[in-house]
């Protein structure tokens, strides 16, 4: 069950790190908090469609919101990527290894030994 969370959650933390907005987004919450119309500033979309992306990447956990008055404060999660991060090291260190593996595998063949 515990897996299938971890699936879930990173299904929606690649989805919304699929969007180049989004990920922009994220770039400009990693120099500090933010609210939701100066995140839009950079961007030629309306306040309800930086809200949209908002509420995609707040799904996902790397964004959290906080009303301070009649302000939406954005804020990173860098937390939110650890299991992204985890699962991209463990695919990472399985190919890696594979593809040593296959290299160590071709380079022992009897005709790479011919050719020394």
């Amino acid at each position: 069950m515990l897996n299938c969370m971890v699936e879930h959650d990173l299904n929606r933390v690649f989805h919304a790190l699929g969007d180049p907005t989004r990920r922009a987004i994220l770039n400009r919450l990693a120099a500090g908090e933010a609210n939701v119309s100066h995140l839009s500033r950079p961007f030629d979309l309306t306040l309800a469609a930086v809200s949209k992306h908002l509420g995609v990447l707040e799904r996902a956990g790397l964004v959290t919101r906080e009303a301070r008055g009649r302000e939406r404060v954005c804020r990173i999660n860098p937390a939110a990527l650890a299991d992204a991060r985890a699962w991209l090291e463990f695919h990472e260190r399985f190919w890696t290894d594979r593809l040593e593996a296959l290299e160590a595998l071709v380079g022992t063949t009897p005709d790479s030994a011919d050719e020394s």
